[in-house]
């Protein structure tokens, strides 16, 4: 039940911030069009599994989703170095405040991806929507664990929120196919949940082949963020 207050609260909290829920709203269309307008204006290009405006939306729809979620998950960090510390010291188990922090990422990214999907699915025809939607909500809660990890490097807001526009960015150009950069692209951390994506929109399959990659990734992430939320919530607090 505390869980689910807590939980409860980091949304409202988040309702009441109208800069982040703007760019929830307005930043997916955007992105969207912007990189599918730009795939389109390019010269043609080899190697690419469907025709360029349709790669260029899915490229922006999975940056959409993936930058927003990396935002929650700084602020929410940003947000536990003094809220989360004073409860941790009172006792309050640790692994339930993180628990309460994630569900608020997942919830919010959720929301994100579902507007982020629903413009996207708009202009483009999807194969296996339910599939493709639940590959968005995966993709978000990896760069939600990354947000919080750049948020326990980078304790700002400003900081921290031109860290993760880069690292999308750039993740999502290695992860495209759109140039030929090697093996490198494989540690990227959209690669497979953009394969996956691709996969479900084009096919309407299931890549097994880049699934067990991709939840490996968010398992070893969501490990590096509960140490992350233990040393800015202090050493004293009770983890059960």
């Amino acid at each position: 039940m505390r869980a689910i207050t807590g939980t409860r609260a980091r949304l409202v909290e988040f309702a009441r911030q109208p800069t982040t829920l703007a760019m929830l709203v307005f930043l997916p269309p955007v992105a969207i069009e912007t990189y599918g307008t730009a795939m389109e204006s390019f010269p043609a290009l080899t190697g690419l599994n469907a025709d360029p405006i349709t790669v260029g939306r899915m490229t922006g729809t999975l940056f959409a989703v993936a930058f927003l979620a990396g935002l929650i998950g700084l602020f929410q960090v940003i947000s536990a170095r003094s809220g989360d510390e004073r409860l941790a010291l009172c006792g309050y188990p640790r692994h339930r405040l993180l628990a309460t922090r994630l569900a608020t990422m997942l919830a919010v990214s959720g929301i994100g991806a579902a507007i982020a999907f629903g413009i996207f699915s708009w202009r483009t025809d999807v194969a296996a929507p339910a599939l493709a939607f639940g590959i968005l909500v995966l993709a978000g809660l990896l760069y939600g664990l990354l947000g919080v990890l750049v948020g326990t490097l980078l304790p700002s807001d400003l900081e921290g929120s031109l860290v993760l526009v880069f690292l999308a960015d750039l993740d999502n150009v290695l992860s495209s196919d759109l140039f030929d950069v090697g093996s490198i692209a494989e540690i990227a951390p959209l690669y497979h949940p953009h394969a996956l994506f691709e996969a479900a929109v084009l096919e309407g399959t299931l890549d097994g082949g880049h699934l067990v990659p991709a939840l490996s990734y968010v398992a070893v992430l969501l490990v590096a963020a509960f140490v992350a939320f233990v040393s800015v919530t202090g050493e004293e607090g009770m983890l059960a």
